[in-house]
């Protein structure tokens, strides 16, 4: 099966594609690799999930928000490409996780955004290298920033 059919299988919807904040692209393509900025849990509505993890919101809340921003990736992915399948696989994720000083599982957390793309592109092409580490702090409060690197098909 193809991404675009896997996407369809799991039944999800996509928010809008994000719209940069700051002075930077949300996505570039440079060979065969397309970059995505960084990207936090944007809601259908257009909104993000806010609040810190261990403190705010338990980590299976986490883990869920970490979905929502590969959901978010996706997002700006389709609105660039047109479709997941012009994606071959996905080469790095970094997530970052607002949380406590004494909060341990960042890689549960960042799960919820890997584990989707697996689900999309599948164990060899869906997973590949990442990094999952803790912040003080994330834009307006956000539980979670991913950015990731993508070969193109």
């Amino acid at each position: 099966m193809t991404p675009d059919e896997n996407f369809a299988l799991l039944n999800l919807s996509l928010p809008p594609a994000p719209k940069p904040i700051g002075v930077y692209k949300p996505f570039l393509i440079d060979g065969h690799h397309c970059y995505v900025s960084g990207h936090g849990p944007l809601q259908a509505d257009g909104t993000f999930i806010i609040g810190r993890i261990g403190r705010d919101m338990s980590l299976e809340v986490g883990k869920l928000a970490a979905k929502q921003v590969g959901l978010a990736i996706l997002a700006t992915l389709k609105h660039n490409l047109g479709s997941l399948d012009k994606i071959k696989r996905v080469i790095k994720v970094l997530g970052m996780v607002n949380c406590t000083h004494d909060f341990e599982k960042h890689p549960y957390v960042i799960n919820g955004c890997s584990e989707l793309f697996a689900s999309i592109w599948g164990e060899d092409n869906g997973i590949g290298v990442r990094s999952a580490v803790g912040m003080g702090s994330l834009p307006d409060n956000i539980p979670v920033e991913i950015e990731a690197i993508f070969e193109l098909a």
